[in-house]
């Protein structure tokens, strides 16, 4: 009989800040099986997900996940990502993410120069990968962004690669849908907040889905990206 859960492995790093928040999502809420991994091991363990959670890895010191990518583990991670492994960065998780090479661009200082935590809109762009299969194409969702360092950039041939190849999978915008230079809390190009590879397995954003999938929060629209990788793991289970 095939598992009706999926194994989500979450690194913890010297600095991660959100590995608890999304266990309790991924466990609590949606019941599945979740394990933490140390930064030291070298083992990511028999998982099917590994989830690089938000914080300051090792202090943001240098560049924000420049450290990290050092992490014994992160060899383990980036093995299991060649192999078409599902890897997901949130916010430090995505700085992380870039900064190994798994996904292209870079995070850069927020345009203003300051820390901001705050509510943000972003818009569906892409709802045909595992990451946002539950969404609706052109939702728009409404979740918390709390970072310095959130601009993303990339030169202009890999933006072209990202928005001809419908590898933006979020952008900020406003209530309404529209894409505009307010709607852009921290300078990224294109208003991009979240990111795919080009085989889809990989997914970075800066936005914290784990920070909007609990009722008791009142903002639960991050919960169907976990839905969404959850539903297409099960199936693919089931096709195999």
């Amino acid at each position: 009989m095939k598992s009706s859960v999926v194994k989500f492995g979450i690194v913890v790093f010297p600095g991660s800040n959100c590995d608890y928040d999304c266990f309790y999502v991924l466990k609590k809420i949606l019941k599945q099986e979740v394990r933490f991994l140390w930064h030291k091991h070298s083992s990511i363990e028999d998982v099917d997900v590994i989830v690089l959670p938000g914080g300051f890895s090792y202090g943001d010191y240098l560049r924000c996940g420049a450290i990290a990518r050092f992490s014994p583990i992160m060899k383990s991670v980036i093995e299991f990502a060649g192999k078409g492994g599902t890897v997901l960065g949130i916010c430090n998780g995505f700085q992380i993410l870039c900064e190994s090479g798994l996904l292209p661009g870079a995070l850069l200082r927020n345009k203003s120069l300051k820390f901001i935590c705050d509510y943000v809109n972003i818009r569906v762009e892409n709802n045909k990968t595992i990451y946002t299969s539950a969404y609706k194409q052109g939702e728009v969702l409404k979740i918390p962004i709390a970072h310095g360092d959130g601009n993303y950039f990339a030169d202009d041939d890999t933006i072209k690669m990202l928005e001809d190849n419908g590898q933006v999978l979020f952008r900020y915008c406003e209530p309404d849908g529209r894409v505009t230079p307010n709607a852009n809390p921290n300078g990224a190009v294109n208003n991009i907040a979240g990111i795919i590879n080009e085989s889809g397995s990989i997914m970075g954003m800066m936005p914290h889905p784990e920070r909007a999938s609990d009722a008791v929060l009142r903002h639960t629209d991050g919960r169907r990206l976990f839905e969404s990788i959850i539903n297409e793991r099960l199936l693919k289970c089931l096709e195999t």
